[in-house]
């Protein structure tokens, strides 16, 4: 395999870590970019470019690297389509946070935030007061969903999708 062959393996190589070291580290970070954030990102693409080309500046060479990243990513969102359960690995679930105006635990420590994180988030959906929350759900792209309403108005249909999220059976 030659110079090129390499690039394309290389880079690779690059997409499949940074896929897993974003989805160790958590997405919450890439749901609303800060200043910070965006450093992070520039400075992460600029210190794997050398690891994907090595000395092959050319414009070639750049252009094999970002085929190689283009055809990896459609890869993988085929896999994930095709294979859900696939998918559910690479990109994780949604996480329930609030149900009923209640805040549940275990997702709170699942999607690693605080109270004052998702006051925060329910306050810019518009709602003052976490009781009015019917649901809200961290969901796989780093943001939190919020549904907010008089519960008891729903249909039948969607109370018995609430039933199913809390774990009981109807």
């Amino acid at each position: 395999m030659g110079g090129f062959g390499i690039i394309a393996l290389k880079s690779i190589a690059v997409y499949v870590f940074i896929v897993a070291a974003i989805r160790l580290f958590g997405k919450k970070e890439f749901a609303q970019l800060s200043v910070v954030d965006l450093v992070f990102i520039l400075l992460i693409s600029n210190s794997v470019q050398n690891a994907m080309v090595g000395d092959d500046t050319t414009l070639v060479g750049g252009l094999i690297a970002a085929l190689a990243l283009f055809a990896v990513n459609f890869t993988f969102k085929k896999i994930e389509h095709r294979f859900p359960s696939v998918g559910r690995v690479i990109e994780g679930e949604p996480i329930l946070l609030v149900y009923q105006g209640k805040i549940q635990a275990a997702g709170m420590k699942k999607a690693d935030l605080t109270a004052d994180q998702l006051n925060a988030s329910i306050r810019e959906h518009g709602i003052e007061d976490l009781n009015l929350v019917d649901l809200a759900m961290f969901e796989i792209d780093g943001n939190i969903s919020v549904i907010s309403g008089n519960y008891q108005k729903v249909s039948k249909r969607l109370r018995k999708g609430h039933r199913v999220l809390r774990g009981n059976t109807v």
